[in-house]
C-alpha cells in the first residue's frame, strides 16, 4: 500500500483540475495510460528488489561508472524536491483552508509531523510489526482519501454519461493543443513519479527478510529462492490491484469533478489549489470544498511520508549516508523542503500553480533518466539470476513453491540457477514505454523552444 501512495497526492489535483477545466473529459485517457505504464514499470521495480535483494538506488551504485552514479542521484533528488513541492504546498493549504493556519507556518508543520511520524517507522525491523502498524496508518490515509472523492463524485452531474467514457479513449487533442500536452505530461509527471521507483524497489525487502529469518533463521545478502517466490506473486498482485483499484479511480475522480463542475469557467483554467477550494464552493456546495481540503490533507500527509522515506532509500542507496535513520530522514527532508519553503514565501499563491504544474512536467522530464536502469537492471541476465543456495530447486515439481513460467533453469558445472531476466515481451514493453515518455516529453521542449503556445 505505501507505494500506492505515490500515485495520489496533491500534485496529481493541480494537473488533473487544470487538465478538466479546459479539456473536460479529453484527458481522460492520459490519466489511464499513465496508470499502465506505472504498473509496467512498478512490476520491473518489484522484480528488481525482490531478486536482488537490493533497491534501484543500491544497484546503479553496485553496477554503474561512478560519475554516472552521481549523476542519477541529483536527478532522483531534483524529483524528490518536485515531488515534496506538491506535496507540503498542498497540505499547508489543506490546513490554512481547514484551521486559518497561515500557508508559511503550514509548511513548518507538515515537516514536523511527518518526521515525528518517521522516527517510529523501521523497515528493518525483521518481524514486520512496525512495517505492518505503518501500512495500516498509510492504508487508513488513503483509504479517506478515496473516501472524499467518492463523495465528490456524488456531488456533481454528468449529463452525457458517453461522453466521458469517450474521454478514456484515446484522442489526438494532446497534438493539436500544445497545452493539453503540457497537461498530460503534468498528468504522467504526477502520477508515475520518479522516486516511487525507488521506493517501489525497496519496500520489499521486509517481507523478504521477514521470510528468511523465520525459514532459515538468518537473513543473507541476497534473499532465498523460495523467499523470491513467496514475496514475488504476492508484490504484484497487490500492485496491479491496489493501482487499478485505488490511483485510477482518485485520479481519474479528481479529473472528472473538475471536468463536470468547472469546464468552461476561464477562472479554473489557472487556478491554484486555494481557488479550486473557492471555485467548488461556489459551483457545487460547500460541503464539496470542504471535502476537497480534506482529501488533501489525508494524501498529502500520506504522500509526504511516503517521499521522505523515498528520500532516504536514494541517499542511502546512491551515496551510503552512514547516519542514523532518523538523521537521515531529517537531512533529505530538509533538501527537499527549503526550495518549498522558498516558494511559498516569494511566489504568493497566484504563483504557486504554475510552479505546481511546472514541478509535475519536471517529474515528467526527469523520468526516461531514471527509469532506464531500471530497464538494463531486470534485462540483465548476470544481475538476475538466482544462485540456488539452499537447494529449494531439488523437488520443486513436488512442492508448492511456484516458479515464474518467464524463469528458466540453468545447470552449470553442478549449480542449479534461475533465470528472472525480463522476458522479451516485457523488455520490448518498458522500452516502448521510455521511449514514449522521452518522444512526447522531446516534442514538448521542441514546442516550447519555438515559441508553441506553453505555459510553463
Amino acid at each position: 500500500m505505501p507505494s500506492i501512495v505515490a500515485y495520489m497526492d496533491p500534485g496529481n489535483y493541480s494537473t488533473s483540475v487544470s487538465g478538466g477545466a479546459q479539456f473536460k473529459y479529453q484527458l481522460l485517457f492520459s490519466v489511464f495510460i499513465s496508470n499502465i505504464f506505472a504498473v509496467v514499470l512498478q512490476c520491473l521495480c518489484v522484480k528488481l528488489g525482490t531478486i536482488t535483494g537490493y533497491d534501484l538506488a543500491e544497484n546503479c551504485r553496485r553496477h554503474l561508472p561512478r560519475k554516472l552514479n552521481l549523476t542519477l542521484y541529483f536527478f532522483a533528488e531534483l524529483a524528490i524536491i518536485a515531488t515534496d513541492l506538491a506535496e507540503v504546498v498542498g497540505t499547508a493549504i489543506a490546513l490554512q483552508i481547514l484551521f486559518g493556519i497561515p500557508l508559511t507556518y503550514g509548511v513548518i508543520l507538515t515537516v514536523l509531523d511527518v518526521l515525528i511520524i518517521l522516527i517510529f517507522y523501521t523497515p528493518e525491523d525483521s518481524d514486520l510489526k512496525k512495517v505492518r502498524a505503518f501500512e495500516i496508518f498509510v492504508s487508513v490515509l488513503v483509504t479517506l482519501t478515496c473516501f472524499c472523492f467518492l463523495l465528490e463524485m456524488l456531488k456533481i452531474n454528468v449529463p452525457d454519461k458517453k461522453e466521458l467514457f469517450r474521454g478514456f479513449m484515446p484522442s489526438s487533442v494532446i497534438f493539436k493543443e500544445q497545452q493539453a500536452l503540457y497537461i498530460s505530461l503534468g498528468i504522467l509527471g504526477a502520477t508515475v513519479m520518479p522516486h516511487s521507483l525507488y521506493l517501489g524497489s525497496s519496500i520489499v525487502r521486509p517481507r523478504l527478510n521477514h521470510y528468511d529469518k523465520k525459514k532459515y533463521g538468518k537473513v543473507s545478502e541476497r534473499p532465498s529462492l523460495s523467499a523470491i517466490n513467496y514475496s514475488l506473486h504476492y508484490s504484484y498482485a497487490e500492485l496491479i490491484i491496489s493501482l487499478f483499484c485505488i490511483a485510477t479511480f482518485v485520479n481519474s475522480a479528481i479529473l472528472i469533478v473538475a471536468g463536470a463542475s468547472l469546464a468552461g469557467k476561464p477562472e479554473a483554467a489557472d487556478a491554484d489549489l486555494l481557488s479550486i477550494y473557492e471555485l467548488l464552493v461556489h459551483y457545487i456546495s460547500p460541503a464539496a470544498g470542504l471535502i476537497f481540503a480534506l482529501a488533501m490533507l489525508f494524501s498529502g500527509q500520506s504522500a509526504g511520508i511516503i517521499c521522505t522515506m523515498a528520500g532516504q532509500i536514494v541517499s542511502e542507496g546512491f551515496i551510503q549516508w552512514t547516519l542514523s535513520p532518523w538523521a537521515t530522514r531529517l537531512c533529505t527532508r530538509l533538501i527537499a523542503i527549503v526550495p518549498c519553503l522558498f516558494v511559498t514565501l516569494t511566489m504568493g499563491e497566484r504563483g504557486i500553480s504554475d510552479i505546481l504544474n511546472l514541478s509535475q512536467v519536471v517529474l515528467s522530464l526527469i523520468l526516461p533518466i531514471v527509469s532506464a536502469p531500471l530497464i538494463y537492471f531486470t534485462a540483465n541476465r548476470k544481475i538476475m539470476t538466482v544462485h540456488d543456495e539452499h537447494h529449494e530447486l531439488e523437488n520443486t515439481e513436488n512442492s508448492n513453491e511456484i516458479v515464474d513460467e518467464n524463469t528458466s533453469l540453468v545447470r552449470q558445472a553442478g549449480m542449479k540457477k534461475v533465470d528472472f531476466t525480463n522476458s522479451n515481451l516485457l523488455t520490448y514493453s518498458a522500452i516502448a514505454i521510455w521511449a514514449t515518455i522521452g518522444g512526447l516529453n522531446c516534442y514538448l521542449v521542441g514546442s516550447f523552444l519555438l515559441g508553441g503556445d506553453v505555459h510553463f
